[in-house]
């Protein structure tokens, strides 16, 4: 095997390797743009709840486009999930300067996964064209084994 050829073997294993990284990292990256969904809508609901008064008739979404009518009892606490499920009560203020926080480490980690990915797809370009190159030399020179060439007889 020509070292042509392992270049070329390398390469396209490299280049497999490459491809399911960005594919990992592309979800990653969709798993984050949710949670910042969920917090960005919840920050939204925590301003109009603010804005309601004791012993408002709200509608509840329960899930599957379902809601419940409810009354607020209190519009300045909440219950907030810190995770493990457990769950402590907070003021509002607290909880939304909790989700803010949260917000920007998903958004800085959203920066960096965009960032990996984008290296990763300039490595995955970077090798397509040389296997490119490569699998046209290599064509180059199995077109041209078992051709003798004539003498030209003018």
């Amino acid at each position: 095997m020509s070292s042509e050829e392992e270049t070329f073997r390398r390469l396209a294993v490299e280049l497999r390797i490459l491809e399911g990284t960005a594919e990992a990292l592309q979800s990653r990256i969709g798993f984050v743009d949710a949670a910042l969904t969920e917090f960005r809508v919840a920050d939204m609901t925590l301003e109009g709840l603010g804005k309601e008064k004791k012993d408002a008739s709200l509608f509840v979404p329960i899930g599957g486009g379902s809601y419940i009518k409810a009354r607020l009892e209190s519009a300045d606490k909440m219950i907030v999930g810190i995770g493990a499920s457990v769950a402590v009560e907070k003021t509002i203020k607290v909880a939304k300067e909790n989700m803010s926080k949260r917000v920007a480490e998903l958004e800085k980690t959203r920066t960096s996964l965009q960032q990996q990915i984008t290296q990763v797809i300039g490595r995955i370009q970077d090798n397509r064209s040389q296997l490119q190159e490569l699998s046209a030399k290599l064509s180059e020179k199995e077109s041209g084994k078992g051709v003798r060439k004539t003498k030209n007889t003018s």
